[in-house]
């Protein structure tokens, strides 16, 4: 007995059977329903919940630039509060919920306002290491001394001199122990004024300097 041909049709030379997944997709993109995809429903959805979480990373100034509604702005101020694993898993969800209903301009601005964090992040950390670099080479060579001039002719020639003498005066003799422990020696109060004058020419903040804290306590 032969088989009962299947119904359906044909799309670009492909069969394609009825009521099957691939002729349920293509008769919604017909109908351009919403649901076309469900893929593309859960991708998004997921993608709009990742970027709830990463708004509670967001500085407050950025935060507030955003525009997001008052109801939204709670729920992310007490998932913040919430410590207890679940119940910071069940309000994010709420968090996603609350996304999904944004403006699609709203969003956009919350992700411009987290890529101006991460790039603002990027340029400190290159700001803090070309600082860092500029410092150990004025110490360690006397010839650096002109091209940082030649580049940034504002600075007080006296003042930069004298933190470099005082600089190289203060450092600590290699302790093999110590080096040998992974213990790093105390630098003297000059170094790290050094560093910050170095920051101040290059544009960077004049202090509070991360990678110079970490050296106080010995003055």
């Amino acid at each position: 007995m032969s088989r009962k041909p299947k119904k359906g049709y044909f799309v670009k030379g492909h069969f394609v059977a009825e009521g099957s997944e691939l002729d349920l997709q293509l008769k919604a993109e017909l109908k351009g329903t919403p649901d076309a995809s469900r893929t593309d429903l859960k991708r998004e959805s997921d993608a709009l919940q990742d970027l709830g979480k990463e708004l509670l990373t967001l500085r407050t100034d950025l935060f507030d630039k955003v525009g997001l509604p008052d109801k939204l702005v709670d729920a992310l101020a007490e998932a913040k509060r919430i410590t207890n694993f679940e119940g910071k898993r069940r309000q994010m969800q709420y968090v996603g919920k609350l996304m999904r209903k944004l403006e699609p301009s709203v969003v956009e601005a919350a992700r411009q306002a987290l890529e101006e964090q991460h790039k603002g992040s990027a340029d400190d950390k290159l700001a803090l290491h070309l600082a860092e670099h500029w410092r150990d080479r004025l110490i360690a060579d006397d010839e650096a001394l002109a091209p940082w001039m030649a580049e940034h002719p504002d600075t007080d020639t006296q003042q930069l001199r004298a933190l470099i003498r005082q600089a190289r005066k203060d450092a600590p003799p290699a302790d093999k122990a110590a080096v040998s422990q992974g213990l790093a020696p105390r630098k003297g109060r000059a170094y790290r004024e050094l560093f910050q004058l170095v920051r101040e020419h290059l544009g960077g903040a004049p202090a509070g300097d991360e990678e110079e804290e970490e050296d106080d306590g010995d003055d």
